[in-house]
């Protein structure tokens, strides 16, 4: 059922997922994508999202480093109306590696400058773009210092490939103290909002998750327990840095056993993931950025794919069966919730096709914007180029190789090999010869 990328035009697409069974949404008109949104009373130039990937290349201390700020300011110059910043961790010991971002009262202005950096490069076509930080703990995946040393709200067998060591309640108290702190110093910053991120896996999805943990004030089978620590986060950030605006980029359903929104089987179940945003929306929460799937367990889920990494088995599905879960996962919690701004995930697979896709899912309301993840480290100027020319050039996109994912899985900077050759493809090239 698996199959590479192979469609010229749109009618190719469409009549694959015809054959599919599949009711792909298409637009020839793209200028829905190309639209303003007011986001509580920020003009966002346009519906088009560079949104987070992790690239482990953060100097020691967490700060930006010069290949850092290479990225940013090329997705400052590309023309997304939001630039969403990756993983930012908030202690040392909740890095996914040691050169993850981290954010401390020792380097904020590093971010600060950053920042200041990123809007004096931004396009004249996007002006002033949206930034959001992506504020984390990896928690069964941390690695501080390159080696794992997991951190978990409750052990999960799937996914366990160590004993990890359960965050008591006290711990999780003093991490919702950095979680708040870290707030603060993004504000400080200069950014717009602050996501706490709950998806992928990482340790807030793991809390909201966390039946079996036992004799907690964080966990068990209520969700009142399982939903605590992120809500009463959020309900101090509120109080502490009223100033900012909070999001969160929420995997809805994680689609394996023990995970967040998902029945006994591990199949999509979005009874609590409703529950949780209808709890979201109550404390005035705006924006969500909405995923579903873990890139360390079915990395197809959330980045559909032609090329899998070495080592890992090709899905049984079609890769537009699993835009397609995006797409209608996305819609649903749209349709629910209305006055929420959403942004959808999952395009990279469609490569110079995603904008006639997004643009009829944006179109007619079953997403506020369009998010891209991959093919933003590929192709940054997508958005200009749309703006310019009307659509996206073939020879320019992700190809959905796994190059990249491959470079971060081994904590190394992470680029687009194809179309950042000189940087990441040489990458590549030394951690193959390392024999990874």
């Amino acid at each position: 059922m698996h199959e590479r990328f192979r469609y010229g035009t749109g009618n190719d697409l469409l009549q694959k997922a015809k054959e599919l069974g599949l009711e792909l949404p298409w637009s020839d008109d793209i200028s829905s994508l190309l639209m303003p949104f007011d986001l509580n009373g920020f003009n966002v130039s346009n519906r088009l999202v560079v949104q987070p990937m992790e690239a482990h290349d953060s100097e020691n201390n967490g700060s930006p480093s010069e290949l850092t700020r290479r990225r940013y300011l090329r997705y400052a110059s590309g023309g997304s109306g939001i630039i969403w910043y990756e993983a930012v961790s908030v202690v040392h010991e909740g890095r996914s590696g040691p050169h993850q971002l981290w954010i401390n009262k020792l380097n904020f202005d590093s971010f600060a400058r950053l920042n200041d950096e990123v809007r004096e490069h931004a396009s004249n076509q996007a002006p002033d773009p949206f930034l959001v930080i992506q504020l984390t703990h990896s928690g069964r995946y941390s690695k501080p210092e390159g080696v794992p040393k997991p951190q978990v709200g409750a052990p999960n067998p799937i996914l366990d490939k160590t004993t990890p060591v359960i965050l008591t309640d006290d711990d999780l108290k003093r991490l919702a103290d950095r979680f708040v702190e870290s707030a603060r110093l993004a504000y400080r910053a200069g950014f717009n909002a602050i996501d706490l991120k709950a998806c992928h896996g990482y340790l807030v999805i793991d809390l909201l998750a966390a039946k079996t943990r036992e004799n907690s004030i964080f966990g068990g089978e209520e969700t009142r327990l399982r939903f605590r620590f992120l809500l009463e986060t959020i309900d101090r950030i509120k109080d502490y840095v009223p100033e900012i605006m909070i999001t969160t980029r929420l995997g809805i359903s994680d689609l394996y056993t023990g995970g967040f929104g998902v029945d006994a089987d591990g199949e999509p179940d979005f009874t609590e993931s409703l529950q949780l945003v209808e709890q979201l929306a109550s404390r005035g929460i705006e924006l969500l950025n909405i995923t579903m799937g873990s890139p360390y367990h079915n990395p197809h889920v959330s980045r559909p794919y032609d090329t899998p990494v070495p080592g890992s088995k090709v899905p049984e599905e079609h890769p537009l069966q699993g835009v397609m879960r995006m797409i209608n996962g996305t819609a649903l919690f749209r349709e629910r919730f209305p006055g929420l701004a959403m942004v959808g995930s999952g395009w990279s697979y469609l490569r110079h096709l995603a904008p006639g896709v997004a643009a009829a899912v944006i179109g007619s309301g079953r997403a506020t914007f369009a998010g891209f993840g991959r093919n933003s480290f590929a192709y940054p100027s997508m958005p200009l180029d749309l703006m310019n020319t009307g659509k996206a050039a073939p020879k320019k996109t992700c190809i959905t190789c796994s190059g990249c994912t491959r470079l971060i899985r081994s904590l190394r900077p992470g680029g687009c090999v194809i179309r950042d050759r000189e940087i990441y493809g040489n990458e590549l090239k030394k951690m193959i010869a390392d024999g990874k």
